[in-house]
């Protein structure tokens, strides 16, 4: 799920993991999801790129043991300035049993776009 489909070599381009199926950033050295190596940089030239940690959310989530088992589902929701869905995603489902507290973690990291590099 993706706004647009951005040309390859232009900010925002994406592809598919090879590993795990996951949509990445061509820019992208190690797969966010699966954490497998994309590629292996051959230079100093191209070292690791910049990273912002605009935002990063941790939680957890226990069942009290007098309302027995729950299920759970994980949405990811994104929307632009205007109220626009870009994309809206099933995470994970499951049931949460009373004493098994799931921990949850959420991060968005930002790279800076190289200059020269078309957006």
């Amino acid at each position: 799920m993706s706004v647009a489909a951005a040309r390859p070599g232009s900010a925002g381009a994406s592809r598919t993991c090879p590993h795990c199926k996951a949509t990445v950033l061509v820019s992208a050295n190690v797969c966010p999801a699966c954490r497998h190596h994309l590629r292996f940089n051959s230079g100093a030239s191209e070292s690791e790129p910049e990273r912002i940690s605009a935002l990063s959310v941790e939680g957890t989530v226990a069942v009290p043991f007098a309302h027995g088992p729950s299920e759970y589902c994980v949405v990811v929701a994104i929307t632009n300035s205007r109220g626009e869905k870009i994309a809206r995603q099933v995470i994970g489902v499951g049931v949460l049993q009373p004493g098994e507290p799931h921990n949850y973690r959420f991060s968005v990291e930002l790279t800076p776009v190289k200059p020269g590099r078309r957006s």
